[in-house]
């Protein structure tokens, strides 16, 4: 089969060598302003990987010219953060095909909306599936250009949903394939509220902010997480398991998710993440300005506030975090509204209303 993978990071590249290792024909595409990874790759003919699994997985193609990229694929990945999928969904218009499956991994604050929406497709319509999931099934990291460490594989715990709902079936059969250990769910909303990334990043991050800004580096779970930390973050999870209830969508609290995940041991708030195996040695940001503020509070908790109202579930502690990181970084985030359900098009509509439209 032929895999396209759009955006050569951290997840792009070991998702590339895991796709390719199992058989595919996997070509990979990024920017221009993106050189390091795509250099390396093509230099070496493929992806060198380290970790819980080692070796060496051939490329097919990397570089800038998408239509050569994603031309006659069967499947098209799409890893990257919040604010990038709207520039990878308008640069594949350029060159999509009719029947083709777009899976955004993961799917982070709406990122299979936001996909199909700019593709300039009804959420409904089938010619394109687009479907996204509720996280990246791999931690990992970018050891060199062109070389990714895979820390951990998720084998349960990962999500599916689709663009449209109906069609999940169709590009499940696919994905569980690479991730048997998926689960597809019932549509775009649960798996946009079952990411977590929004409940543990700004909550730590606030928290150890003082740290963050000294010179001495810390690890961010095993130091970060302390008593206090996990009661601000149980606080944030409550808020948005009560989200996911006013929306009739069931989904796991974050501990519970990072269990079945297999990152840890303890399904509680404190040492669950202090002493997980999975977020061991995982240094803490340097700066204050990085996407643990930037994308989890300025796109995710914006839109999960901005979806609470829709269904008269009350956040304070979600208005309070966006208010102090507001302040923090300067910017008003509740004033940019970079993501919220106008933005994802689905303003206005009641949660009958954005079922039906998604198909």
């Amino acid at each position: 089969m032929k895999i396209a993978i759009l955006g050569s990071g951290n997840g792009g590249c070991a998702m590339a060598a895991e796709c390719a290792l199992q058989g595919n024909e996997v070509s990979i595409f990024d920017f221009e302003g993106f050189p390091s990874n795509i250099n390396a790759i093509n230099d070496a003919s493929g992806i060198k990987f380290s970790g819980i699994i080692e070796g060496y997985a051939p490329i097919a193609y990397a570089g800038h010219d998408i239509e050569k990229t994603v031309t006659d694929a069967e499947l098209i990945y799409v890893v990257s953060p919040s604010y990038a999928t709207f520039y990878f969904a308008r640069e594949y218009k350029k060159a999509m095909q009719k029947g083709q499956k777009v899976i955004v991994c993961p799917g982070t604050n709406g990122g299979a909306l936001i996909f199909k929406k700019e593709l300039g497709l009804d959420f409904s319509d089938p010619d394109i599936i687009v479907a996204e999931t509720s996280t990246l099934p791999y931690a990992c990291r970018i050891t060199d250009p062109g070389e990714v460490h895979i820390f951990h594989k998720l084998d349960d715990g990962v999500y599916i949903a689709s663009l449209p709902s109906s069609k999940i079936d169709d590009i499940y059969a696919i994905f569980k394939k690479t991730y048997p250990g998926s689960h597809p769910y019932q549509n775009v909303l649960q798996t946009l509220l079952q990411n977590g990334n929004n409940v543990i990043h700004p909550a730590v991050s606030l928290l150890n902010v003082g740290r963050i800004e000294s010179p001495e580096d810390f690890f961010f779970y095993e130091e970060g997480v302390t008593p206090a930390v996990g009661r601000l973050m149980e606080a944030v999870d409550k808020e948005r398991m009560a989200i996911a209830e006013a929306f009739g969508l069931e989904i796991l609290s974050e501990p519970e998710a990072g269990y079945v995940q297999g990152y840890m041991l303890e399904k509680n708030y404190h040492t669950g993440y202090s002493k997980a195996p999975g977020f061991a040695g995982i240094n803490a940001q340097t700066q204050i300005e990085n996407r643990y503020f930037t994308e989890d509070v300025g796109y995710g908790l914006v839109l999960l506030e901005d979806m609470a109202k829709s269904v008269g579930v009350e956040t304070p502690i979600i208005n309070a975090i966006i208010k102090i990181v507001s302040v923090l970084l300067e910017t008003d985030y509740h004033d940019q509204a970079l993501r919220t359900l106008e933005t994802l098009g689905l303003g206005g509509l009641s949660k009958e209303e954005m079922f039906a439209a998604m198909g």
